[in-house]
């Protein structure tokens, strides 16, 4: 069973990769990438059931590593839908707050949850015949009443909260982000009140001015390197008056092109090589 189980692991990275680089809004995103999760969780469901296990090794595998590529994304774009169609949008204060609170939350989850997360973190599989066999999946208590996709087949004692860990260190990661970007644009509606007079626009994409950002803190063109990412985002934000948005995730949807991850930067070579030549002649 486990060439079957690798491709379609394998076809579900694939299409999750492409939902997370083709579509604008993170609702919309999360939207797509949930009904993706459960169509793979589904078809592994009916082959577990066809085929079973040679070994509790195998088992053991499947549900401490193989289902946990769909399962942790499930549980993750499911928070990040739900906070987002929540989020508030009356100010910046409010928004904090809201972050703030949903942050303390997850992070009174890992400290209930210490114990198993030591167990993951530090890489032990001493429990792991109890935590990730079915045949155990009664003598541990339920931890959350919370179910995203549970089915006495196809469930663990320890699968599921597994996948929330991953999740929950993820969704805190975007949480961390969102108040950056909040902050960001703070900082960028007051300077913009005080630079009002400039003429200075940024008319290309978010996109472009992304990969120009990144490229100057790689080469260390700001400040000898100590400029930090932040920090040269919000300069230039300023300077041309324009609102980058969530530049972190514009940057990790550059990471994943398949052609080039350049395009900006490549386009600026082409435009001032053929400048030069123009006027040369």
């Amino acid at each position: 069973m486990t060439e079957p189980l690798k491709e379609i692991s394998n076809e579900f990275l694939e299409l999750l990769k492409e939902i997370e680089s083709t579509h604008s809004t993170s609702i919309e995103c999360s939207t797509n990438a949930i009904l993706l999760c459960r169509k793979t969780l589904h078809t592994l469901k009916n082959l577990v059931l066809q085929s079973n296990f040679v070994s509790l090794e195998d088992e053991i595998d499947f549900f401490k590593h193989t289902k946990q590529i769909s399962i942790t994304p499930l549980i993750y774009y499911s928070e990040v839908r739900s906070f987002e169609l929540q989020f508030p949008v009356a100010n910046s204060t409010s928004q904090k707050k809201y972050i703030n609170k949903k942050i303390a939350k997850l992070n009174r989850f890992f400290i209930y949850n210490i114990d198993f997360v030591q167990y993951i973190q530090e890489g032990h599989s001493h429990f792991d015949h109890q935590y990730f066999t079915r045949k155990f999946s009664d003598l541990y208590h339920i931890v959350s009443s919370k179910f995203y996709f549970q089915d006495p087949d196809f469930t663990t004692a320890r699968d599921m909260l597994l996948g929330k860990v991953k999740a929950y260190q993820k969704f805190i990661e975007y949480l961390k982000n969102r108040l950056t970007t909040i902050s960001m644009n703070s900082t960028i509606g007051q300077s913009n009140q005080l630079n009002s007079s400039s003429n200075l626009h940024w008319t290309s994409s978010k996109a472009g001015l992304t990969e120009l950002i990144y490229a100057l803190h790689s080469t260390s063109s700001i400040n000898n390197g100590d400029a930090d990412i932040k920090e040269i985002a919000i300069a230039l934000q300023n300077t041309f008056q324009f609102d980058l948005g969530d530049f972190y995730k514009t940057y990790a949807e550059i990471k994943t092109r398949k052609i080039s991850r350049t395009k900006f930067l490549d386009t600026l070579s082409t435009g001032l090589t053929s400048f030069m030549e123009e006027s040369e002649k």
